[in-house]
C-alpha cells in the first residue's frame, strides 16, 4: 500500500505540503511490510524502532536490496542526504510500486536551531511530522549527548 504523491503547480511551501499530509501510523507501515507487533517498538504514533529479532525470523527469505546514501555535498538549494533518501524511497514506493522503507536517523540539534540544514527534507520529499522528528524522535540523540558529556 503505497500512496501516489499528488503534486501541485506551483509547488506549495514546505509547511503547506506538510500540513496537507495525513501521516500513517508507524504500526500501519510496519504491518504493511510484514513486521509484527512484537518486532516493533513504537515511540508515539509516528516513530518506532524495529527489533533485530526480525533478522532471525526472515533469515530464510530472499535478501532484499539496500541503498545507502552517504556523504555528499548539498546542492545550492540545500538538498542533502536526508532529502535524497526520502526522495529515493518515494520514487521506489509511490512511483515504481516497490516495497521499501527509508531508515533515517534523528538529526543533530544543529538543524533544529538554525545552525545548518533542516535534515527533514523539503518540498514533496520531507519527513512529517517534522516537529517530532527534529525535536526528540526516539530520544537516542539525547542519550548519546549525555554519554558524550560524561567523557
Amino acid at each position: 500500500g503505497s500512496k501516489a504523491i499528488v503534486t501541485r503547480c506551483p509547488v506549495p511551501s514546505d509547511l503547506a505540503i506538510a500540513q496537507a499530509v495525513v501521516p500513517a501510523a508507524v504500526s500501519e507501515i510496519a504491518e504493511s511490510v510484514g513486521i509484527t507487533q512484537d518486532e516493533l517498538r513504537p515511540y508515539g504514533k509516528f516513530v518506532g524502532k524495529v527489533s533485530l529479532d526480525v533478522l532471525q525470523r526472515c533469515k530464510s527469505t530472499a535478501a532484499g536490496h539496500y541503498v545507502l546514501v552517504t556523504a555528499m555535498n548539498p546542492t545550492p538549494l540545500g538538498e542533502g542526504k536526508s532529502t535524497t533518501t526520502i526522495g529515493l524511497a518515494q520514487a521506489l514506493g509511490a512511483h515504481l510500486g516497490k516495497q521499501c522503507i527509508a531508515c533515517i536517523r534523528q538529526p543533530s540539534q544543529g538543524p533544529t536551531f538554525g545552525v545548518k540544514g533542516g535534515a527533514a527534507g523539503g518540498g514533496y520529499a520531507q519527513v512529517v511530522p517534522m516537529e517530532e522528528f527534529n525535536l526528540h524522535g526516539t530520544g537516542d540523540i539525547h542519550a548519546i549527548t549525555a554519554a558524550n558529556n560524561l567523557l
